[in-house]
């Protein structure tokens, strides 16, 4: 007396369950160069951000010499570097939010069911 969408759904989740595997991820040893690479990239990647002729000319509104900030980004821990450079690589490159796009979206549907409903 069961239903037949109840009959399915069971089958469907019975076959999902016998060939999702149990385990996805994968455990292995890495080298030490491997981990001085990566960190040499990041550092990398920091002090060219660092050269920029844009940065560099903010640094130095705020009263910072260019071989001051070098001479600062080579003495951070390499958790920082890593951090630093994480946050470079995520930011936009127009330097537009995407919250923007939001309220822009958002503003254009308010317009739009304000004219609907008038």
């Amino acid at each position: 007396m069961k239903s037949t969408f109840a009959t399915v759904v069971c089958r469907v989740l019975a076959a999902l369950m016998i060939w999702t595997p149990y385990q996805i991820a994968q455990a292995g040893m890495i080298g030490t160069e491997q981990v001085v690479q990566s960190t040499q990239s990041e550092r990398g990647n920091v002090a060219a951000f660092m050269s920029r002729g844009e940065v560099a000319s903010q640094l130095q509104a705020f009263g910072i010499d260019q071989k001051t900030a070098q001479d600062r980004v080579a003495s951070l821990s390499d958790e920082e570097v890593r951090a630093l450079s994480g946050k470079i690589d995520s930011l936009p490159a127009g330097a537009v939010d995407g919250w923007v796009w939001v309220v822009v979206v958002l503003l254009i549907a308010g317009a739009v069911w304000w004219a609907w409903k008038r």
